[in-house]
């Protein structure tokens, strides 16, 4: 769910909003706006606010299926009291439209948000049911959302780690939502905690004017931290100057990862990782461009928590191909032992040191996390085929 994949959700904008709003919008939100656009169309009373309650006895589902194919998807249901048989007629109804239900109709009767949530994702990419965006919107959300491919996934990994630092904001578009400067200043704090004066902050920064404030403090104290800042300014953030708002914002992720861990560098972390991974000739960097093959980072991962990596599956990374399955390989054996990932394979076939950097920080608080659990916790007793 989202402006990428289906351009015609222009069509939710409300008065005065512009397509950089809905950007900013989470999935979950854009569906419900989506629903209750349908069902005010449809000159329904109800309006839906979760996927639980709101949602439990179908009345709304029956309602948004009819409004999206009325020749398919009867109101019929609406006329029996027994919700777990009018839930099963809107699965048939979400069927009829191609829909795939995921859900019985005690899940639905029951409020499970997380089914309904999913039985709604698949309602509306099955029919979305609104108008085709015209060329002209077309192209003013292409330009919002175009990006060279590598700083399209550099956005990716900062706005995944933002959105997992536990603060109040969700991030779906970075160079967008940071523009007022007031989340920028929230991830900081969350950072370095308290290196904010909030009443040095605007919290509704509503013009420009404020937002460059905002903006000019965020620079100020990314100084004061250390970065390496030089030709940036608030002005830049305010316009979106997506490669000067990606300098600062990896030098946030940077902090706090290494802050994390426990380590004071880069090169401490790399000697670590060499250290850890008993590879025979090791890594010179995190450029260093023998990291494509994905040996060392499978070896890395095998030596933190033995058996993890199971080698059948791993190649020589000596071919395009084979170096594609190694990276793939990579990430799912490091999220198998519970490290948080943020890039993608081909971060590691084009080396991207960064984004290299935050793999390996993340297998080395796996190991920190593996060493602690095994100093508190008691000593496991052996099966009879140990």
């Amino acid at each position: 769910v989202s402006l990428k994949s289906h351009p015609e959700l222009v069509r939710l904008a409300k008065e005065g909003e512009e397509l950089g709003d809905l950007l900013k919008l989470p999935p979950e939100h854009l569906l419900l706006r989506w629903f209750n656009h349908h069902l005010e169309q449809a000159g329904h009373e109800r309006r839906v606010h979760n996927f639980s309650g709101d949602v439990k006895d179908s009345e709304c589902y029956t309602v948004l299926l009819n409004q999206i194919s009325p020749d398919k998807c009867s109101r019929d249901a609406l006329q029996t009291e027994d919700t777990v048989e009018r839930a099963a007629a809107a699965i048939e109804n979400a069927e009829k439209i191609g829909a795939k239900a995921y859900v019985r109709p005690t899940d639905i009767a029951s409020g499970n948000s997380k089914l309904n949530l999913l039985f709604t994702s698949s309602i509306f990419n099955a029919n979305p049911g609104l108008d085709a965006a015209t060329e002209e919107e077309k192209v003013e959300a292409a330009q919002l959302l175009d990006d060279d491919v590598e700083g399209s996934r550099e956005e990716r990994a900062f706005r995944m780690w933002m959105n997992s630092l536990g603060t109040d904001v969700y991030i779906n578009n970075l160079y967008e939502e940071i523009k007022d400067g007031l989340v920028l200043l929230k991830v900081m704090d969350r950072v370095e905690s308290g290196c904010v004066v909030w009443k040095k902050a605007s919290f509704k920064p509503s013009n420009r004017f404020k937002k460059v404030q905002n903006a000019n403090y965020a620079v100020d104290i990314g100084k004061s931290l250390g970065f390496s800042l030089v030709g940036i300014g608030g002005i830049d953030i305010v316009d979106g100057n997506k490669k000067l708002v990606l300098a600062l914002v990896w030098q946030l992720v940077r902090k706090h990862t290494l802050q994390v861990i426990g380590s004071s560098s880069e090169d401490e972390l790399l000697q670590w990782a060499n250290s850890t991974a008993k590879d025979e000739t090791g890594i010179k960097s995190f450029k260093d461009k023998s990291i494509k093959t994905g040996t060392f980072l499978l070896k890395l991962i095998d030596s933190i928590q033995p058996g993890c990596v199971n080698w059948d599956l791993a190649t020589a990374g000596e071919n395009e191909d084979d170096i594609q399955l190694n990276a793939k390989y990579v990430i799912s054996a490091a999220r198998k032992m519970g490290a948080t990932v943020f890039l993608v394979w081909e971060d590691i076939k084009d080396v991207k040191p960064k984004m290299i950097l935050t793999l390996v920080a993340g297998l080395a608080q796996v190991q920190k996390d593996l060493k602690s659990n095994k100093s508190t916790a008691p000593m496991p007793e052996l099966s009879s085929d140990a």
